[in-house]
């Protein structure tokens, strides 16, 4: 190695201490001008910015189910769309008496319901004592209460319907229903839980029970119509008669009454 090539070596080397030195003397400056206190305020600045980054990434995650969610929602509202149109058809069609007939049908199944429940804890406590469990009776099913439409009341010859409306027309079908209800209680009532005005007409309920054009169907008489829709006067008879061409009674006499069934259109 000849002197010059010695010399740019030793030049090389002094700058390369020369800049490190520099860079030293920088960073006890940056030292002094930074004490030991401010480390704990940029952790916690380390710690601020990792928390809202993780929030960050769990809102570009909500962001994404809930565009994935978007096309379920669309067919979700389409659906209530159509649901609600046709619970609005079917609203135009039902009478105003109607709620309260849906009232009383519910106490009646809550109340069916304790006894039933009350009944399974009798039955539990039978098996537990090795005894047999009563049979169930099953229940006679509630009379048919299929609503005229404003279709099938448009379809009525104007003679016939004369100044009658939906809500009267289904008004007395829940009348009806009413009065097939109250004579299937009295029919399948026990003997001795009947006062004698009631057992008179519970024997002949039964009675006229068992002929063949009204054996398993609901019924009632035309001493029943008492209203509050339905009564014996000329509406009354004007309703029976519709309701009679649409299919949903049909009449007969049984000895001196006047039987109404109750059908299904």
């Amino acid at each position: 190695m000849d002197v010059k090539e010695a010399g740019a070596s030793l030049d090389a080397l002094i700058s390369s201490f020369n800049s490190r030195i520099a860079e030293l003397q920088q960073l006890v400056i940056a030292r002094n001008m930074y004490p030991a206190g401010s480390v704990a305020d940029l952790s916690a600045i380390d710690s601020a910015l990792k928390a809202m980054e993780l929030q960050v990434l769990n809102i570009k995650n909500r962001l994404r189910d809930e565009t994935r969610a978007i096309p379920k929602a669309k067919k979700l509202i389409e659906a209530a769309l159509q649901q609600q149109k046709k619970l609005e058809s079917i609203s135009a069609c039902v009478s105003s008496c109607v709620p309260e007939r849906i009232t009383n049908l519910n106490q009646d199944n809550n109340k069916w319901a304790q006894q039933e429940e009350f009944g399974q804890d009798l039955r539990f406590e039978s098996l537990k004592l090795e005894e047999p469990a009563p049979k169930e009776k099953k229940g006679r099913a509630s009379p048919p209460m299929w609503y005229i439409t404003a279709e099938e009341l448009n379809s009525v010859p104007p003679y016939m319907k004369q100044r009658l409306t939906l809500d009267k027309m289904n008004a007395a079908i829940g009348d009806m229903a009413n009065y097939a209800e109250a004579n299937a209680h009295l029919i399948s009532a026990p003997r001795k839980k009947l006062s004698d005005h009631n057992l008179d007409k519970a024997l002949k309920l039964r009675e006229i029970s068992m002929a063949d054009s009204v054996k398993g169907k609901h019924f009632f008489l035309e001493s029943d119509i008492k209203g509050p829709s339905l009564k014996l006067d000329n509406t009354g008879r004007a309703l029976l008669t519709v309701l009679r061409h649409l299919g949903r009674i049909s009449e007969t006499r049984i000895g001196h009454d006047r039987v109404i069934i109750l059908l299904r259109p």
